[in-house]
């Protein structure tokens, strides 16, 4: 039987990108085979928003792996509230935000807050190996932690709880809104004296973090990058350039210390 479809010319790129180019086409319609595709891609990506965050068993994860751990709550009560009343996602709910007033150990120079965002799937996956990939890669000087594991959490909720903590920096580890093909993107959003009314224009975002997309020990080299300047400039946001490419690499044997390399250049000021 003559095939229906109509190949793309462009077909070979597939193998380079899992984008949906060069799908061919049956008459003046996507073929059968496409549609179905990309109906279980939307699927996957619904799920992804929509699934629950095992908190429990990422806080043990977390603390197996040595991480001091807190666990908070956002003022979205759940799913349904959270979707539709985005600011209650940046807000700590009051037992939190009471939790996290009584911290009374010194100080961080860098608090991590993981939140399940609009892809849990993300959070479960990465945020344990992220992290650890980030600590063998900081200087030994910087105090990092705690953890807070976060619920229903949007990006800004790492200003209230960075500014209870009263650290110097505060990452948030977050899933990203999924696409047709990346339902498990994780982001990370750095902010410089993290406090209430910081605006998205005074963070760094390192986005797309997933085997697939950027490694787990990439991600790590840019945002330790990034501190080590945010902790020098007292500043993060559209003041603070990426510049990890132009820079000496930290070589993880050597944590804490840089090692030039030929050609390399100082990034712009």
């Amino acid at each position: 039987m003559k095939d229906l479809v109509t190949p793309d010319p462009w077909t070979p790129l597939r193998q380079h990108t899992a984008a949906r180019v060069a799908l061919g086409r049956s008459g003046a319609s996507l073929p059968t085979r496409e549609v179905l595709r990309f109906d279980a891609a939307h699927a996957l990506a619904r799920d992804a928003v929509h699934l629950p965050l095992d908190a429990e068993a990422l806080c043990e994860r977390l603390g197996a792996a040595g991480w001091p751990v807190h666990r908070v709550h956002s003022a979205a009560p759940d799913r349904a509230a959270y979707l539709l009343r985005p600011d209650l996602g940046r807000r700590l709910d009051e037992a939190s935000s009471a939790q996290l007033a009584a911290f009374d150990d010194p100080a961080p120079d860098l608090a991590f807050v993981v939140g399940d965002g609009l892809s849990s799937l993300a959070t479960s996956r990465h945020a344990v190996p992220l992290l650890d990939a980030v600590r063998s890669l900081a200087p030994s000087t910087w105090r990092l932690g705690p953890v807070v594991v976060a619920e229903q959490a949007r990006v800004a909720l790492g200003d209230p709880v960075g500014e209870r903590l009263k650290a110097q920096l505060v990452a948030v580890l977050i899933g990203e809104r999924p696409g047709l093909s990346s339902p498990d993107s994780l982001g990370i959003y750095l902010t410089w004296n993290p406090r209430t009314g910081r605006t998205d224009a005074e963070r760094n975002c390192i986005s797309n973090v997933r085997p697939e997309g950027l490694s787990y020990a990439e991600a790590a080299r840019r945002l330790v990058w990034l501190c080590g300047e945010a902790l020098r400039l007292r500043l993060t946001g559209v003041g603070l350039k990426d510049g990890s490419d132009l820079q000496p690499r930290v070589i993880p044997a050597q944590a804490g210390t840089l090692s030039a390399r030929p050609g390399s250049r100082p990034a712009p000021g």
